[in-house]
């Protein structure tokens, strides 16, 4: 066993992680978590019933789904990622009788903010210790320009937020946050506004949620750095989730490190918003080999990725391709630590904001096992050393957020024979990513 875990109560899990001779197998990720937010959200506003395969059974995903259910919808379980919901539709949701708790989940409390901004009631969401204390303004403020009704505290910009539904105006806004749960939030409002609702996006992000809207019956326009969406009437259909690029990433990662190593990774989602982190792969000249399913015409497409070690280079990251691999940033940065030469990551202050200050936590988590890295206000430089580059074990906090665990669990891999690395805080790893231990362990080999 690679990888052995300890639990000392809800917010003190702990990894102990030691080298690995290589890496190999054939493995399918969980359901892409954005896909199952927003999957559970339009069939819970689509009136009849939705089918939806590959539901990603996570704390976060699930809290979604509770909020729906104590709001009118009701769920079938068929399996634990297969459901079929049955829906009023938007305009016949009831009030909750309680608070929705939406735990640790930044996507879902920021686009449930959006859509229930345009729903007559009223409702109050809010979120663990960590979620209360990241920033909700940036989806506040252009939804209060709509006309929605919020307070929170420290002028709505916190959690808990209050928010009391009803007609909502059309706007245009500008995206600057390069945030798709921003642009979420509001085109969902935009369902419930007197006109098209457009959200300008220099820089494109994930576009899930305009991808799957159409599915439901809904009317979307995208164009050039803009999508625009009509208030609109949605029906029930099937929705067929993909594994998640982002916890496939880790896997990618481990291959890739590991000398002899190769990996087949299955049924994931290869929507091209989403693959930035391959595309910088290959400017590093990793070995990946993608193979597209025919099958995957639907909203989001899916494929085989073929994994093998080899020889990384550093490279400058494209500041384009930033927004696209935001939640790949930590995993890349352990990537960089092996490549040959520098790996500069600028424009990604969005990351400060993160489940932690994911900039800060990865500079100190690198620079504990012997990784020259320097900081930056938007970003770091990793200084690499080639796949021979020695480590040292320790012990280091990941801040109780579920990527700085699983990246720094990838990088122990390469640990000196006979080393571990303690990982603290890695309560917050299931929620995300149900089972990465022993998935983890069953590609390992010690």
């Amino acid at each position: 066993m690679i990888l052995s875990e300890s639990r000392g109560g809800a917010l003190h899990g702990t990894y102990r992680v030691e080298r690995a001779t290589s890496v190999s197998g054939e493995i399918r990720p969980p359901g892409d978590k954005s896909v199952s937010h927003r999957a559970v959200i339009f069939g819970s506003i689509a009136s009849g019933k939705t089918e939806i395969t590959g539901f990603l059974d996570s704390a976060d995903c699930e809290g979604t789904l509770r909020a729906f259910l104590s709001m009118g919808v009701r769920a079938e379980r068929l399996s634990p990622h297969h459901l079929i919901l049955e829906s009023p539709g938007l305009r016949n949701l009831t009030e909750p009788p309680d608070i929705l708790d939406f735990g640790n989940s930044g996507t879902a409390v920021r686009l449930m903010t959006g859509l229930l901004s345009g729903v007559l009631g009223f409702r109050v969401l809010t979120g663990d210790a960590s979620l209360r204390t990241r920033p909700m303004r940036r989806v506040t403020e252009p939804l209060s320009r709509m006309g929605a009704t919020i307070d929170g505290r420290n002028a709505g910009s916190l959690l808990p937020l209050a928010v009391r539904g009803g007609p909502l105006c059309p706007i245009e806004y500008d995206n600057h946050h390069r945030s798709a749960q921003v642009k979420s939030a509001i085109l969902l409002a935009g369902l419930s506004a007197n006109g098209p609702t457009t959200v300008l996006e220099p820089l494109q992000t994930r576009d899930h949620t305009e991808r799957l809207l159409p599915r439901f019956g809904g009317r979307v326009e995208i164009g050039q750095n803009r999508v625009t969406v009509w208030p609109s009437e949605l029906f029930g259909t099937e929705i067929s989730v993909p594994g998640d690029i982002s916890s496939a990433a880790f896997f990618i990662a481990m291959a890739l490190l590991v000398p002899g190593s190769r990996l087949l990774l299955s049924n994931v989602g290869l929507n091209p918003t989403r693959t930035a982190f391959l595309e910088i792969l290959s400017l590093m000249g990793a070995r990946i080999g993608l193979s597209p399913d025919p099958a995957g015409t639907g909203s989001e497409p899916f494929g085989t990725l073929d994994v093998s070690f080899g020889t990384l280079k550093g490279v400058s990251v494209p500041l384009a391709m930033i927004p696209s691999a935001i939640d790949e940033i930590p995993i890349l940065a352990v990537l960089a630590a092996f490549a040959e030469g520098t790996t500069e990551i600028r424009g990604a202050g969005e990351l400060r904001v993160k489940e932690s200050d994911r900039i800060a936590a990865m500079v100190a988590a690198l620079r504990t096992v012997g990784v020259g890295v320097e900081e930056y206000p938007d970003g770091l430089a990793v200084f690499g050393e080639g796949p021979d580059r020695r480590l040292r074990g320790g012990r280091i906090d990941s801040r109780h957020d579920h990527r700085i665990a699983m990246a720094m669990a990838v990088l122990a891999t390469r640990l000196p024979p006979g080393d571990s690395l303690v990982i603290t805080g890695t309560d917050f790893v299931e929620t995300s990513f149900p089972g990465f231990p022993s998935l983890f362990n069953s590609v390992a080999r010690p």
